[in-house]
C-alpha cells in the first residue's frame, strides 16, 4: 500500500520547505498556500503530497489541520470516498469495533502530539482533525495524517489509501 519512505520525519532536510515547494503548493491547492511549516509527504518525483501546517495561521486563526492533504490527485480520490458514503460506513464500525476505535483513538493522540510539537494553542486544546477520535468526518485528513505519519498510525487513512489504489497510489507519481 504506502511507502513508508513518503513519510519525512520534521528533522529531515526533505521535510524543509522551499520556495519551488511553495509555488508548487499555490498551483495544487489554486490559491497561496497558509502557515507552512514543513513538507509531511512527498510524491516519489518530489513534489509535496502533504504540508505540516502551524497550528496558529498568521492571521491568529487557530488551524487544527496539522496534515494539510495537497496532491490533486490524492485530494479527488479522497472526495470521491466522501461521496460513496465511506465517512458513514467507517463511523458506523468504530461504534462496532472496539479494537479499531482503539487504534483510532491512538491516532487521535498522535496528531494531537504532532501538532503539540508546532506549539500550543487552547482553543484547540485535544481537538485533533478529520473527526478523530469519534467518527469520520474528513477522509482527506485521514488521508493526509495517513501518508504524513506512515503505514499503521492511522488505521482508517491506512484503509482509505487501500480503496483508492486503483485510481491514486503515493508510491506512483501522477504530477
Amino acid at each position: 500500500m504506502t511507502d513508508a519512505r513518503l513519510a519525512i520525519p520534521v528533522d529531515d532536510p526533505a521535510a524543509a520547505v522551499t520556495p519551488h515547494d511553495l509555488e508548487v503548493l499555490a498551483e495544487q491547492l489554486g490559491r497561496p498556500p497558509r502557515g507552512v511549516v514543513g513538507i509531511a509527504a512527498r510524491c516519489v518525483c518530489g513534489r509535496p503530497l502533504v504540508v505540516r501546517t502551524a497550528p496558529r495561521l498568521e492571521n491568529g486563526t487557530p488551524f487544527p489541520t496539522t496534515f494539510y492533504l495537497t496532491h490533486p490527485g490524492a485530494v479527488a480520490a479522497a472526495s470521491t470516498l466522501e461521496a460513496n458514503g465511506v465517512m458513514k460506513e467507517m463511523s458506523d464500525r468504530l461504534t462496532e469495533d472496539d479494537e479499531l476505535a482503539a487504534a483510532y483513538r491512538g491516532a487521535h493522540e498522535h496528531y494531537l502530539g504532532q501538532r503539540e510539537a508546532l506549539g500550543h494553542v487552547d482553543e484547540i486544546d485535544g481537538i485533533s482533525a478529520g473527526g478523530m477520535p469519534t467518527r469520520v468526518k474528513c477522509l482527506h485528513v485521514l488521508v493526509g495524517h495517513a501518508l504524513a505519519a506512515g503505514p499503521g498510525v492511522n488505521p482508517l487513512g491506512d484503509e482509505a489509501l487501500l480503496r483508492v489504489r486503483d485510481v491514486w497510489r503515493p508510491d506512483r507519481c501522477t504530477c
